[in-house]
């Protein structure tokens, strides 16, 4: 039989008085109502009701017993409404990955709107370039830049993700405007650490430029050097997105952009989904999907 019925039954026997009125609360017959008791008793190797004509009485490891059970039969209750509450509204904490740039431009502060909204769930946000495991690593869903190659996770696309090569005007004004790639061997050019030699700054074309005299694995720190007038850089459009509309960086070689980068959302496929992963991707897709 079944341990935690078997309580369940037994706690309902001392409640009601009787195994009679038990078998009405439970809507089972008198008959079952005693083999449920009499299998805790065979278990436990002991009496936990001393039962005569007229009345029943717990043990005194009857009365220790049913004490337990009615914590136990608490926590599973507890259990069984908090599973519940989770499926029927957003709640708990939602593990998240995405690439540092497009976390900490877009998707860090959109995720206010999103936690107010949903003010039961937690967000833990992971921001690298490193590709993170979704199952391994327990995630509930990451942001992919580029072609995705594990067909076991749904994916649901957003807008494309381009790169731009700007400077500021005081950069530009001194050094001059950049016409075609092969006149990055004349300029400064700002490095990711992350870069490997073939991936460097590719463009449409073979031209690359000099070594850089500043490296860093921080989009913002280069944004912050290119501002300074320190160089050109080669950031994510979305990055410099707010400064190039307001001029303080100038785009230059956009002819020779290499083509723009698919973006996704990626989950797990088969996992259940839960109030918590829904909310989140509807509000991704609605914020940063295609048009």
């Amino acid at each position: 039989m079944d341990r935690l019925r078997s309580m369940e039954v037994f706690v309902g026997v001392v409640d009601a008085g009787s195994f009679t009125a038990a078998a009405k609360v439970f809507e089972m017959s008198v008959v079952m109502v005693g083999k449920h008791i009499a299998e805790l008793e065979q278990r436990l190797g002991t009496r936990l009701l001393n039962r005569t004509t007229r009345r029943q009485s717990l043990t005194e490891i009857g009365e220790q017993y049913c004490e337990q059970c009615r914590q136990i039969l608490a926590h599973v209750h507890s259990a069984d409404s908090g599973a519940l509450a989770m499926r029927s509204s957003a709640r708990g904490t939602l593990r998240i990955s995405a690439p540092v740039a497009f976390g900490s431009a877009l998707l860090a502060p959109s995720l206010p709107d999103y936690m107010a909204a949903h003010p039961e769930v937690s967000v833990d946000l992971e921001l690298s370039e490193r590709i993170s495991d979704v199952v391994e690593e327990g995630l509930d869903a990451a942001i992919r830049i580029g072609r995705l190659e594990d067909s076991t996770m749904i994916a649901r696309p957003l807008q494309p993700y381009g790169m731009v090569i700007c400077a500021s005007p005081a950069y530009l004004s001194q050094h001059g405007m950049p016409g075609t790639p092969a006149d990055l061997a004349h300029h400064q050019c700002l490095d990711f650490l992350h870069w490997r030699r073939v991936v460097r700054w590719q463009l449409n074309t073979n031209a690359a430029p000099k070594p850089s005299r500043f490296r860093s694995n921080n989009g913002q720190a280069l944004k912050q050097m290119a501002l300074n007038g320190f160089g050109l850089a080669m950031l994510a459009e979305i990055v410099v997105a707010e400064e190039i509309a307001a001029g303080r960086l100038v785009p230059v070689l956009r002819d020779f952009m290499p083509p723009m980068r698919p973006l996704h959302l990626i989950y797990p496929r088969g996992r259940q989904a839960t109030p918590k992963l829904n909310s989140f991707v509807d509000f991704v897709v609605a914020h940063f999907g295609l048009p």
